[in-house]
Order: C-alpha cells, then structure tokens, then sequence
C-alpha cells in the first residue's frame, strides 16, 4: 500500500457536503416533511461519500486486507481511491476512466432531473392540474430518480462500502415514500391518476411518448389532466402542498 497519504482533510469533508447538498435543494426546493426526508436522505449519503473520499478512507483499510489481491494498486493517495479503475487495470488519469466519465454524464442528468421536474411540477400545481408534462411524460417521479442518479454517479466516481450499502436503502426508502405520495395523489385526482400511471412507469423511464390530447378536452394537456372538482371550484382544492401531487 503506497505511503502517500491524502486523507484527513476534513474542511474539504464539509466543504464539498454542504457545496452538494445546498446544490441539490436549490434544485429540489424542498417544502413539507417527506421531501426534507428525501433531501435528508441524499445528505447522509453525501456525508458518507465524502467522509471517505477526503477525511478517512475506511473502505481502503477494509479492503487491503481479505480482498487485497482484487485491487494490486490500492494505496492512501487519492488517486488510487478509485476502486473501479484498478479493477479494470486503468493507468491513466482517472478522472479521465470509462467510470468516471460516465459518472460525470450520471450527475448531470439527475440535477435536470430534478430541476426539470420542478418546474413542471410547480406550473402543474399552480393550474391544480396532475403534472404529465416534461419528465414526467416518461417517469412518475422524476425527482427521485434524479436524486439516485446522483448517488450511482457517485458511487462510479467513488465507490464505498458505506455508500454501497446506504443506496439499495435509500432506493427502498424513495419507493417508499413515492407510493404514499401515489396514494394521496390518486385520492385527488381519482380516474385521471389511474390512466396515467398505468402508463407511466415509477422511477425508471419510458421510451415511449404518452400522445398529447386536447386542452379543452378535458384530457391530458400540458400540465396533465384536469382534477374535476378543481375545475368546479378552485377554491375547494387542497391547501396542502405536496410533491406527490405532480408524480
């Protein structure tokens, strides 16, 4: 194992948790409890992520031992910090490796993701419409998924045994939470939520295009379709604000 060591910066720990996860809420706009739940997830696997990545690099120590012939170059510099490069036996730059770049391309399409989805979101609430528009064409919770795609950005960039085990959690967690938001959200929007998710899958998307239908159908338009009883009586919508009123 190389004596090169390049850990224990934790200002660079908190530095890089906070730049992430202050990035992400900006994005996400987190309101009622279930998205602080959502945002505080991400939080702790941003912790664990950069906890190793620049402050103490257990999972390094963990597997120099029993799995020390997997990984020949492991060392404490930070450029042998990436797992996947040294299984696949990479030897140039590694932010430059197969893993890496694809990571880059994994973060990127989680934060439109999630800016994306709000946008729809937000304009679907204000018309007190169910959101079928932008990502939500293809997926029901676009949000979610950006957040996971995210961490598997993450977790190509810098695997950890800590962050591998939090994110089938957190996967369980987001479905979790996804199906109370459907629940609520199907409570509202009766028979026009029924149609559209079963169209529509839950966090992965659709290749195929839901066709647009006519605005003054009544059907689906570009914020979805029309909630009845809000369309009688705007003021007799619920008050409170969900995430799940646009998956």
């Amino acid at each position: 194992m190389s004596d090169q060591y390049a850990y224990g910066l934790w200002a660079m720990v908190v530095i890089n948790t906070l730049l992430v996860v202050i990035f992400a809420g900006s994005f996400f706009h987190p309101k009622t409890g279930r998205d602080w739940r959502v945002l505080g997830g991400f939080s702790a696997f941003a912790v664990a992520l950069f906890t190793e990545m620049y402050g103490f690099p257990l999972t390094v120590y963990l597997l120099a031992g029993p799995l020390g012939n997997w990984f020949p170059n492991l060392g404490l510099s930070h450029a042998q910090g990436h797992l996947w490069n040294d299984l696949i036996g990479w030897k140039a730059d590694p932010h430059f490796s197969p893993f890496h770049l694809a990571s880059y391309v994994m973060i990127i399409i989680g934060f439109v993701l999630i800016s994306s989805g709000w946008r729809h979101l937000l304009a679907a609430q204000k018309a007190g419409r169910l959101a079928t528009s932008g990502p939500y064409r293809r997926m029901r919770h676009p949000q979610y998924t950006g957040f996971l795609a995210i961490m598997v950005g993450f977790l190509l960039m810098w695997p950890t045994l800590p962050t591998l085990v939090m994110f089938p959690v957190l996967v369980w967690v987001y479905r979790r939470l996804a199906r109370r938001e459907e629940a609520e959200v199907a409570a509202r929007f009766g028979v026009a939520w029924t149609t559209y998710a079963a169209s529509t899958p839950r966090f992965l998307p659709s290749l195929r295009r839901r066709p647009p239908a006519d605005e003054h159908s009544g059907g689906p338009t570009e914020h979805g379709p029309v909630h009845s009883a809000a369309k009688e009586d705007p003021a007799a919508r619920p008050k409170a604000r969900s995430r799940a009123d646009g998956p």
